[in-house]
């Protein structure tokens, strides 16, 4: 209910004003007029003479009428166009709603720009430094499309392209571009006009929706599977630990099948060496010292600090360096004593009563906050050091 307007400048005005407000029109000469274009002592007059209508339904149907209401839809006034040009035009003018959305491909930077100030601060933020997913996931796609199917077809009720399916959908307003427009100087029509700018407007209004779109329904999306991604990790590496175990298991199988018959062998050796340890002389003994030097293992090269280190180079997306140097790059991680004991990510650095801390907590930390994200405990080792130096180094 918008009441009534000034015939000069389309200022609103009150039904009883003698002039406006605005810009000074007389309102006794030319009366103010309705939102559809009709004077609205005009529509009084008619009001008054239809024999049909009681004195007090006439006097509601003028109060309805000065309160904003459409007069063609009171059936006291027509339509400024009885013939279905105007819809016919509409109908024609009508295109594809929202092209722009439908052609989306969801990798604007600026819903990037979005996310990331979104999740400043959160859980999100870590994860997707430490490469934990990607936002362009094929998963987070299927699910934006999912997503745009519903907006669009909340859009194309919207704009009376289709019908509303249910009861639920029908309280959604619907937002049609005007048929008929006039100057309020000159009566003329400027529906031509009218409908260009209703056209860049949907336009625009499309295209900001489409980044706020992918924007909000990506963020929700990755906000919603870092909630699962530390569990999802978790069980990754114990499955790791549990195939390693397992790789070793066979060794040990065969090591403890072995002991037996070692066992029985022993004591037979004890027995018969009784007996040649009278024949056996002291030339025959050297040679097989000899022997044992020469099949001694030569240590590996390298100096006294252990064998030099592979050095590996990442060039890959930042994102995902911390998951490849735990899975490929182990192996360049300075070993300052020697021991030759192969780095794996499952390998407890430091131990407490709250929980431990492996190689692959330090990697995804640093990764993700750098050193000042890095805990006491973990510092405790001195292997640290080293893993953040050869991370680095990639």
């Amino acid at each position: 209910m918008g009441g009534v307007y000034c015939p000069t400048c389309e200022a609103g005005v009150e039904v009883t004003a003698t002039f406006c407000l605005s810009c000074g029109h007389d309102l006794n000469r030319q009366g103010p007029i309705t939102a559809t274009g009709h004077d609205l002592n005009q529509l009084k007059d008619v009001i008054r003479l239809r024999e049909d209508l009681s004195m007090a339904q006439k006097f509601d149907m003028i109060a309805q009428v000065e309160d904003g209401a459409d007069p063609i839809a009171l059936g006291i006034a027509a339509a400024g166009d009885d013939d279905d040009g105007g819809a016919a035009e509409a109908a024609s003018m009508q295109v594809e709603v929202a092209p722009g959305l439908r052609a989306a491909q969801w990798n604007h930077e600026a819903a990037d720009a979005a996310i990331d100030l979104a999740a400043a601060g959160t859980k999100l933020e870590k994860l997707k430094k430490s490469g934990a997913f990607g936002g362009d996931d094929d998963v987070f796609r299927e699910g934006m499309d999912v997503g745009r199917a519903a907006t669009l077809h909340l859009l194309e009720v919207t704009q009376g392209a289709v019908l509303p399916a249910n009861d639920a959908l029908q309280a959604i307003p619907v937002m049609q571009p005007p048929t008929k427009s006039f100057c309020p100087k000159c009566g003329s029509d400027i529906h031509a006009n009218a409908m260009l700018q209703w056209k860049k407007w949907t336009d625009m209004s499309t295209d900001a929706l489409t980044v706020q779109l992918e924007a909000a329904m990506r963020a929700s999306m990755m906000h919603v599977a870092a909630s699962y991604q530390e569990t999802i990790r978790e069980l990754k590496d114990q499955l790791s630990d549990a195939q390693e175990m397992a790789k070793s298991t066979p060794s040990l199988a065969s090591q403890s099948k072995n002991e037996a018959p070692k066992a029985e062998s022993k004591a037979d050796e004890k027995s018969t060496k009784r007996g040649k340890e009278a024949a056996v002389s002291t030339a025959d003994v050297q040679p097989a010292k000899k022997e044992e030097k020469k099949q001694k293992p030569k240590p590996k090269a390298g100096g006294l600090f252990g064998a030099k280190k592979p050095k590996k180079t990442y060039e890959g997306e930042p994102e995902g360096k911390a998951e490849w140097f735990l899975a490929e790059a182990l192996d360049t991680v300075y070993d300052p004593h020697g021991t030759g004991k192969p780095i794996k990510g499952a390998m407890i650095l430091a131990r407490s009563s709250e929980g431990n801390v492996r190689v692959r907590d330090v990697i995804r930390t640093y990764a993700a906050e750098g050193e000042d994200g890095i805990s006491e405990l973990a510092w405790t080792s001195p292997l640290t050091k080293y893993l953040i130096e050869a991370y680095e180094a990639c």
